[in-house]
């Protein structure tokens, strides 16, 4: 059976690639939200897994707003990194695992959650930046191989937090049946609180972000009781994001360890923030 090791929720703001790509990290403006990276990067980089789980939402990049699915996996051997209109990033394409996708696909269908399957995919940053949190300079390649799973979280109506959560149990119960793998890394990308349009334009929440940063290790319960109009409410249009940390935390166990948290306000105009959580240290 596969083993996950650790989770890792983390926003995927797209400044935050471009803050790394340009040597920025060092600047007055990025030095707080990358110092709060640092201890995470340090416990991960002695911790790489043999593969990793990856939960994100394209931004019509890989795939077209026509075609939003709720749920979705990439079975491809490679994910070519996309052009957002201003040129690739400078970062290695990500090295899929159909093995183990397929396992995923197959028991989760079984499981009831039919998942519309993409061979062929571009991933953009909602992908890139959660890996270069993880990995600031990964070379010519990633630490390990990494199966993206797709979550809406842009088009009406979206999943709620609890089939998020439920999503993410039935992947790790689907590792348990994987022998393909004898580690796992599970990232939960997206968030925390921001809008990027209307009326409440640049609006950020930090009280709903620090019960956030708390509940997902010691009381997920709490989040998926939320509705979606909660999570608008309470963290903006965009902050519904977070309910991809729930697929996250789902395949984890049901009591974890925090091994580091971080906040930083604003990077561009959204609440950036990081929760590492070690799955080895409770049953």
């Amino acid at each position: 059976m596969s083993e996950v090791i650790w989770g890792l929720g983390t926003s995927h703001v797209p400044s935050i690639g471009a803050a790394m790509d340009r040597d920025l990290t060092a600047d007055p403006r990025w030095a707080p939200l990358f110092d709060g990276y640092a201890p995470a990067r340090a416990w991960l980089a002695e911790r790489t897994p043999d593969v990793a789980i990856l939960i994100y939402n394209d931004h019509a990049n890989g795939v077209d707003l026509d075609i939003v699915p709720t749920f979705a996996i990439g079975t491809a051997e490679e994910y070519r990194v996309a052009d957002e209109g201003y040129g690739r990033r400078a970062v290695p394409d990500v090295v899929g695992d159909p093995d183990l996708s397929f396992h995923l696909l197959e028991h989760l269908v079984d499981d009831g959650f039919d998942l519309t399957v993409f061979a062929e995919l571009d991933v953009d940053h909602g992908f890139t930046v959660p890996l270069s949190v993880w990995t600031p300079d990964p070379g010519d390649t990633w630490p390990c191989p990494v199966v993206p799973i797709m979550v809406n979280v842009i088009r009406y109506p979206q999943p709620t937090a609890a089939r998020c959560y439920a999503l993410g149990q039935a992947i790790g119960r689907a590792l348990a049946s994987y022998d393909g793998a004898r580690t796992v890394g599970i990232l939960g990308t997206g968030g925390m609180s921001h809008q990027l349009a209307g009326a409440r334009a640049g609006f950020v929440n930090p009280g709903f972000d620090h019960m956030f940063l708390e509940a997902i290790a010691d009381d997920p319960q709490k989040l998926t009781a939320l509705h979606r109009d909660d999570y608008i409410r309470l963290a903006g249009s965009e902050g519904i994001e977070l309910i991809m940390w729930l697929v996250m935390r789902g395949a984890m166990n049901t009591r974890v360890r925090t091994v580091h948290t971080a906040y930083h306000v604003p990077a561009s105009n959204t609440a950036a923030g990081l929760a590492l959580l070690d799955n080895r240290s409770a049953p």
